[in-house]
């Protein structure tokens, strides 16, 4: 037999959970602990390559071999956009020159906002008071573009063009931290794309970045939106995540669905709610719905009783969202016909949140995320002064 002499193999260890960075090295000469460190280095660091100590324990020849075959690949970051409120969105560009975009979520100290909550109850506060930003989530994407087309949604107008690699998801969180004012304690993956349609990448990079030896983000504080593809929601029940897992339900029917969401005719609702019944079970929690609010269309009490039937005897909360489509197709609900919907809702014992859609001038709310360019790019300087300098501009 004629032996091979091609190229040595590229290693791109950003790719790479624990366990597999562990196997990949080992060939290298890299014992498990040292791995371990290795991996620190990669992941909680965003550090590449290997200069002399720069990992304890690893020997020169170790450390020569890598070197020789590892790549480091990086997105670039195209623009950085922030809103009054503090949102900051990112504009990326991948090796093969397409756009995705990302954004970081300002966020307050949980006992501050507890206390706010309880001097409001007792009108002690006003209602908008703003309370100082302790850490950030990233709203993160995990495909270019998006198959599904929800009506609603900028990203569904792209089509579905990839998935992102795994190093591609987690670039997009450590270029963001490493310019972060204060520490990102959280992800969600509700950028552009449908993450379930992305399951090996979005698990992998979920499961690096609540690593204690990586960015050690609690796997409670990261979150999967999907918009209802049932064999990979029966999948992440099956293989026990603790990540949150939310599904974005769009209207109470599967007639009225289908016409907002195209994935209903692949993957019915009443299936996918049974598969989020069994979830919320195998859990012994909670489990979250999305329900992006649009005016005249799917927020009247007749709504909220068909929410009430579909969702009866199931532990959930349900997340309100206001519909920010540039198109004009569709508009938020007014004051009074969410009010009317939420107080319905209320009334049937179904647990309410609504959720604050920041970022609206920037189009950074869900839903809005089409790597498009808008708004005033902002200097570097100025996003490391913090949210609290934007409460007094």
């Amino acid at each position: 037999m004629v032996p091979c002499y091609g190229p040595p193999r590229v290693l791109n260890l950003r790719n790479l959970d624990l366990a597999e960075l562990v196997a990949a090295v080992a060939p290298h000469g890299v014992p498990p602990a040292v791995a371990r460190r290795i991996f620190a280095r990669v992941h909680r660091d965003g550090a590449a390559g290997f200069p002399p100590g720069a990992v304890r324990g690893l020997s020169h020849a170790a450390a020569a071999s890598l070197e020789s075959v590892c790549e480091w690949p990086e997105l670039s970051v195209v623009e950085r956009r922030r809103a009054a409120d503090g949102f900051v969105k990112y504009l990326f560009r991948t090796g093969d020159a397409h756009e995705i975009e990302a954004v970081r979520i300002p966020l307050p100290d949980p006992r501050a906002a507890r206390a706010l909550k309880e001097r409001r109850r007792a009108g002690q506060a006003a209602s908008l008071e703003a309370l100082p930003t302790a850490k950030y989530t990233v709203c993160l994407s995990s495909q270019v573009g998006c198959a599904l087309a929800c009506d609603f949604c900028a990203t569904g107008r792209l089509g579905g063009i990839r998935s992102l690699k795994t190093w591609e998801i987690l670039a997009q969180l450590r270029a963001i931290a490493a310019e972060a004012d204060h520490p990102v304690r959280g992800a969600v993956f509700m950028g552009m794309g449908e993450p379930l349609l992305n399951y090996d990448n979005v698990v992998r990079a979920a499961r690096i970045l609540s690593d204690p030896c990586g960015p050690a983000i609690g796997a409670k504080a990261i979150s999967i939106s999907t918009a209802g593809v049932l064999p990979a929601i029966r999948r992440f029940t099956a293989e026990g995540h603790h990540y949150r897992l939310i599904l974005s339900l769009g209207a109470p029917t599967s007639a009225e669905r289908r016409a907002l969401m195209p994935i209903e005719d692949r993957w019915p609702l009443p299936e996918v709610v049974a598969a989020m019944r069994d979830h919320a079970a195998a859990r012994g929690t909670r489990v979250t719905l999305a329900y992006v609010v649009i005016g005249g269309v799917n927020a009247t009490p007749r709504h909220a009783g068909e929410l009430g039937t579909l969702l009866a005897g199931m532990r959930v909360k349900l997340n309100l969202i206001d519909v920010t489509d540039e198109t004009g197709r569709y508009r938020p609900a007014t004051p009074e016909e969410l009010g009317a919907f939420r107080d319905a809702l209320v009334a049937l014992g179904v647990p309410v949140v609504r959720r604050y859609s920041g970022g609206a001038e920037i189009a950074a709310a869900c839903g809005t995320l089409a790597a498009r360019r808008r708004g005033e790019e902002i200097p570097l300087t100025y996003l490391r002064r913090g949210f609290a300098d934007s409460q007094t501009s």
